[in-house]
């Protein structure tokens, strides 16, 4: 596999081609994590590595440890197979979510990717707040969403279900109906499959991102089940994030199932998301109109005019006091890091007087 295969810019060429001061340094791209060991895609194949000493002393959070789709610089040792990760590149994009408890520390789910495609099963699952969800997460990541409606063949009223999608989906963003089961709608799939880029698939449990995967791959790579008939809700199958290569040359980023998507610092994604309701916004008599009650609300007036949904509204809102929460918690978290830093910076120099 080559560099170009795997993904490989321009840009990523230069910042390495600076990076790199050492002779024994090769650059390789993150395809699995585990518990702080990775799998890494190199010109030297495939090799197992951990992190070095000097990165994990100087990474601040979280976000300062390899994701999969990372581009790293790496010490490789083909002889054994494995290598020690010495740097992370510059990321063009990257899809974040809060972590699950109840610290506000980013979680990326996949790194440097050209095109997310959001999937939702067209069954009694579908959600619009969900999936408005997941377009703010994916406008801020950097990346260009795609709506995939997976199942089409279980879904009665295809029409109606399609309308309801595309009244939230604005600013272009393309939605497909597709069933991996009947092979309907894949086609539409191809003109973002294409060699050298990066498609991150996310959406709940169940939806049928390991069956498309398997589609697109040819072959039964990812294990399914079926979906219970209980609840019409699919089962969690994929337990991973891991980066898949594609016989055309495109990379598939499959993610586990996600039961709590969570905001992470998304006000950019908030605009995109609900644009409608921010132009609408700008035609009101207050600034800090709450669309509520106040007099002249343009929201409200179109909102009372059908030419907007009250739900839109209404989870708008919601959004954005989540948005504020975790923006609050994340200054404490960050405040209380420096001052650790702080107190070890201080201890170090008092040791260093001692000797």
């Amino acid at each position: 596999m080559n560099l170009i295969t795997m993904g490989l810019t321009e840009t990523l060429k230069n910042d390495f081609e600076i990076l790199n001061t050492r002779d024994d340094m090769i650059l390789g791209r993150v395809a699995l994590e585990h518990k702080r060991m990775y799998r890494v895609w190199t010109e030297q194949g495939e090799l197992l590595c951990e992190v070095s000493g000097r990165l994990s002393y100087n990474a601040f959070n979280r976000e300062d440890f390899p994701a999969v789709g990372d581009w790293v610089s790496i010490k490789p040792r083909p002889a054994e197979g494995k290598g020690t990760i010495l740097a992370v590149m510059p990321r063009k994009s990257k899809f974040s979510r809060k972590s699950a408890g109840g610290t506000a520390e980013e979680q990326i789910v996949a790194a440097n990717v050209d095109t997310v495609f959001l999937v939702n099963s067209l069954n009694e699952d579908l959600n619009l707040r969900r999936i408005e969800r997941y377009l703010l997460l994916t406008w801020e990541s950097g990346a260009n969403p795609v709506i995939i409606l997976s199942k089409a063949d279980l879904c009665q009223d295809i029409n109606a279900s399609l309308a309801e999608v595309e009244a939230i989906a604005f600013g272009g963003v393309p939605v497909i109906p597709i069933s991996s089961e009947t092979m309907s709608g894949l086609e539409d799939l191809e003109p973002f499959l294409q060699p050298g880029k990066t498609i991150a698939l996310l959406g709940s449990s169940g939806v049928g991102k390991s069956t498309l995967t398997n589609r697109l791959l040819g072959v039964e790579k990812q294990f399914v089940q079926e979906i219970r008939l209980a609840d019409d809700k699919g089962r969690h199958t994929t337990t991973h994030r891991e980066m898949i290569l594609l016989p055309n040359g495109c990379i598939l980023i499959d993610t586990p199932g996600m039961r709590e998507l969570q905001l992470w610092e998304s006000s950019d994604g908030l605009t995109e998301t609900f644009s409608e309701i921010e132009e609408l916004a700008a035609g009101c008599r207050y600034r800090d109109c709450q669309h509520r009650d106040e007099p002249d609300c343009a929201v409200v007036k179109a909102i009372e005019a059908g030419l907007v949904a009250a739900e839109r509204l209404t989870s708008y809102n919601k959004l954005q006091k989540e948005l504020a929460f975790i923006e609050r918690k994340a200054d404490k978290r960050a405040q209380a890091e420096v001052k650790k830093q702080w107190k070890n910076m201080n201890k170090q120099m008092k040791q260093r007087k001692s000797h």
